[in-house]
């Protein structure tokens, strides 16, 4: 048994039947999902997860990454002035036609950096990973939503990996497992990539550095000596990511979302622009899917 799978940062969820119909069109089984909004003034103040999930008639799991203390980063503070959360939630969501089973929560950060403002937005909370099992023909496959932290660094990226493969083996030892992740892997540490100069020094020295980040990103090679692949589950030297209709974020982009698999089959895999029916962009990232089967049985708890 094969199943279809997709993975998108959708950047607040603000678009909601936009978006329903972007999923609905790639007909996945599972859906994993980060930056998905629970009552926040920029995408209606709605349990986003919830209403998105009764539009594709899938199951859903949420959990919260930060509580937000005030309406977003500065577009969106700017946007939404004078408005209020209803309940201040964001993090990740996974959707499923099948039953969702065993979920847990990785946390993958309790830096608590995010407190005090200093990276353009107030929250509590930190980094984190949803994990469920859908069950196969061939057994449980275990999959993951995980969104890397892009205000640090490589190492810091590459810890925040092992912590989740960690936990992975922790909670469903033998699994095959499918995690699908904006991994940030900009290749950059934010001082530098914040410096468009030394991007840009770079890009002459690389001009496939940030579509091919593997050798400048060590949670690859890491990932990599676990049993994790990449290669058949991701289109190679593509970018993820794209400019919101304010203009916002501008190029070069990076192919910063990823599948990595252990344990399955990988075929398909797929790139899926984030955009309506008119070609206007619903997230600064593009969506990516995959199908998969287990390789075999798997081993049992």
């Amino acid at each position: 048994m094969s199943l279809g799978i997709l993975f998108w940062n959708a950047e607040r969820l603000k678009f909601l039947e936009e978006s329903a119909a972007l999923l609905a069109a790639a007909g996945a089984d599972v859906v994993l999902l980060v930056e998905v909004d629970v009552g926040m003034a920029r995408s209606g103040n709605r349990h986003t997860v919830r209403d998105l999930a009764a539009r594709l008639g899938m199951g859903w799991c949420f959990a919260v990454e930060f509580v937000e203390l005030d309406l977003g980063d500065a577009r969106e503070r700017a946007r939404h002035a004078g408005s209020s959360n209803a309940a201040g939630l964001h993090g990740a969501a996974i959707l499923s036609r099948s039953p969702l089973e065993r979920p847990a929560l990785v946390r993958l950060e309790t830096s608590g950096r995010w407190f005090d403002g200093s990276f353009g937005e107030r929250r509590v909370g930190g980094r984190m990973a949803l994990l469920a099992e859908v069950a196969t023909a061939r057994g449980p496959v275990l999959v993951a939503a995980v969104h890397l932290a892009s205000h640090t660094d490589p190492a810091d990226r590459l810890a925040s990996t092992r912590f989740l493969l960690d936990a992975i083996d922790a909670h469903a030892p033998g699994r095959p497992v499918l995690i699908g992740g904006d991994l940030n892997s900009s290749t950059f540490d934010l001082e530098t990539k914040r410096d468009a100069t030394a991007v840009a020094s770079a890009l002459v020295a690389d001009p496939d550095r940030l579509v091919r980040p593997e050798p400048y990103e060590p949670l690859f090679a890491h990932a990599a000596a676990r049993g994790y692949a990449w290669r058949d589950c991701n289109l190679e030297g593509v970018a993820t990511q794209r400019t919101r209709p304010d203009g916002t974020p501008r190029p070069p982009f990076g192919k910063i979302d990823w599948f990595l698999a252990r344990g399955l089959l990988c075929r398909e895999p797929r790139v899926l622009p984030a955009v309506d029916a008119q070609g206007t962009a619903i997230s600064d990232h593009e969506a990516l899917a995959v199908t998969v089967e287990p390789e075999g049985g798997g081993t049992d708890r």
